[in-house]
């Protein structure tokens, strides 16, 4: 930075100092009067100015023996040495060579001859003006004179300054009161109740809310602060209030508020204490959130918990039982009915005619009696046996089925392949073979006879995981009628084809055990089309796997 630049700033910085004191254009007062009065008197010179230059002008701000006013700061005086911060003190301005040109020696303004400057500068070095006292004609002053009017000097600085700081206090003080009224219209505003207390814990301070949770707005009454059950009351150390002055905060803290007349309150409380210097605490503030509706709602999906849980235990005694059951068929009645099943075979190879019919037509019976047990049991199993999640491989799950159906489908003429590689899928492989059976039988026992029967398995991976598609094209299933397969014993008597109405009940059991879901679309071209998802564990994507 150059000189010139330096000089700039210079000034920059004593113009903005000189617009803090707010002194422009503005009224002297009685004490700036007076000291310029006591400076003319200590000169000994009828004239007395006090002078203040900003970047244009020089502004007589009070004058003693003349009007004063403003004046071009080219044409001031003391604006020839003010900024140097040094008195400026001649016997006869006629005769000196920086002041003898100058309008207020040459009878333009005035016909100064005395004249004697006391610049103004404030504590960090900017001259503001100067304390002047002049004469018509030549004089003197002698050096206690000097020092006096120096010290005049200083006390206009000091009313300046005294000045200033009154201002400032009083915007201060302003915006202290503003800040309290925009503080005193938040608390009465906001939903949240807050609470002040002094050193010695008395409540000192109650909002609006506050004074509503209490009971304190309504008729007389004394509110009561409950531990949360609702009956016990809270002892005084326990007070949020009182522990956050004595521990120097509290937070989440719950009680009840038991108002006269009202619903008691459930209320959250967090605060701190109020800390003075030297540390010493001088209060506390809490501020409370009402938590009635939360808590109660809490305590409702605590008892929907509890109900569920004894819901889940009752429905696991009930797996149980029916697994039990199932065991129990499975040993006491398909062993008889097997028995029965080969007396009957005995007694048909021994006779003829109707005895025979009748042996064969008991004999059918109990192969279907063996059949439902078996489908029941099948049920049972889908719903109560534990899902063991693994890889699925449902290329291999599919070649086994295959190759158990491969009579049925042999004497049906039924195709049955897969349209496409086939996916390693999360899930019960014993579950997922399970419900690829059922499907797939199905497809072949309820084929259209008047065509040959082809079954397609396709797989598709998306957002909900793997869709695996079972198609046929058979007989179909009327779109009003396709929620009602999964339905146990719902039999829609299309076909000739036997059945119990309970084989797409298990596949729903499986999917649904699996956190999946299964339904029934019509194949394009005829038929039907079953299909099941297979979510994604922890949201992985599996692998495909080709035939």
């Amino acid at each position: 930075m150059d000189l010139a630049e330096r000089l700039s700033e210079r000034e920059r910085l004593r113009i903005a100092a000189l617009h803090e004191y707010r002194l422009l254009d503005a009224p002297a007062g009685d004490e700036l009067e007076a000291v310029v009065r006591v400076a003319a008197t200590v000169a000994g010179v009828p004239n007395a100015t006090l002078n203040l230059i900003d970047e244009n002008r020089q502004c007589q701000l009070t004058t003693v023996g003349f009007e004063g006013g403003d004046s071009d700061r080219s044409d001031s005086m003391c604006a020839v040495h003010f900024e140097s911060g040094r008195t400026t003190y001649v016997r006869d301005a006629g005769t000196d060579p920086l002041f003898r040109h100058n309008p207020w020696v040459t009878g333009v303004l005035a016909e100064v001859r005395f004249y004697a400057s006391f610049p103004l500068v404030t504590p960090e070095g900017h001259a503001l003006g100067s304390l002047c006292v002049f004469d018509d004609e030549p004089g003197e002053l002698d050096g206690e004179q000097i020092e006096r009017l120096e010290d005049l000097a200083r006390i206009v600085l000091a009313l300046f300054e005294r000045r200033r700081q009154a201002r400032i206090n009083a915007d201060l003080a302003a915006l202290a009161e503003e800040r309290q009224r925009w503080t005193d219209t938040l608390l009465e505003t906001i939903d949240v109740a807050v609470v002040a207390a002094d050193r010695n814990g008395q409540p000192t301070l109650f909002n609006r809310a506050a004074r509503e949770w209490h009971g304190l707005d309504g008729p007389a009454g004394r509110y009561r602060l409950l531990e949360t059950d609702g009956v016990t009351p809270l002892a005084p150390e326990r007070e949020p209030l009182r522990r956050a002055l004595r521990e120097g905060g509290v937070k989440d803290a719950e009680m009840i508020i038991e108002r006269p007349g009202r619903e008691p309150l459930h209320v959250s409380v967090s605060g701190r204490a109020l800390v003075g210097p030297g540390d010493v605490r001088r209060g506390a503030v809490v501020a409370m959130n009402d938590v009635t509706g939360a808590r109660a709602q809490q305590r409702a999906i605590e008892e929907a918990r509890r109900e569920l849980a004894a819901a889940n235990a009752d429905l696991r005694r009930s797996n149980a039982d029916l697994s039990n059951f199932a065991g129990a068929v499975s040993h006491d009645l398909i062993a008889p009915l097997t028995s029965v099943g080969g007396y009957l075979e005995l007694i048909g190879d021994e006779v003829d005619g109707r005895p025979r019919q009748w042996a064969e037509a008991a004999s059918r019976a109990v192969t279907r009696m063996r059949d439902l047990i078996g489908s029941l049991l099948g049920y049972a199993q889908a719903g109560s046996a534990p899902v063991r999640r693994a890889t699925a491989d449902l290329a291999d799950l599919f070649e086994q089925v295959r190759t158990d159906l491969r009579p049925a489908a042999e004497a049906a003429g039924a195709t049955v392949e897969a349209a496409g590689p086939l996916p390693v899928a999360d899930g019960d492989p014993v579950l997922i073979r399970q419900l690829l059976q059922n499907l797939i039988g199905n497809a072949i026992k309820y084929r259209d006879p008047s065509r040959a029967c082809r079954v397609t398995v396709a797989a598709e991976h998306g957002p909900a995981g793997w869709t695996v598609a079972v198609a046929d094209n058979g007989l179909g299933i009327p779109s009003e009628q396709r929620q009602r397969v999964f339905e146990m014993f719902t039999r829609l008597g299309t076909g000739t084809a036997g059945g119990h109405g309970i084989g797409l009940s298990t596949c729903w059991r499986i999917v649904e055990r699996h956190g999946g879901d299964i339904r029934v679309d019509e194949t394009p071209g005829g038929g039907t089309t079953v299909l099941f998802t297979l979510p994604d564990r922890d949201g992985q994507n599996s692998g495909d796997r080709p035939l």
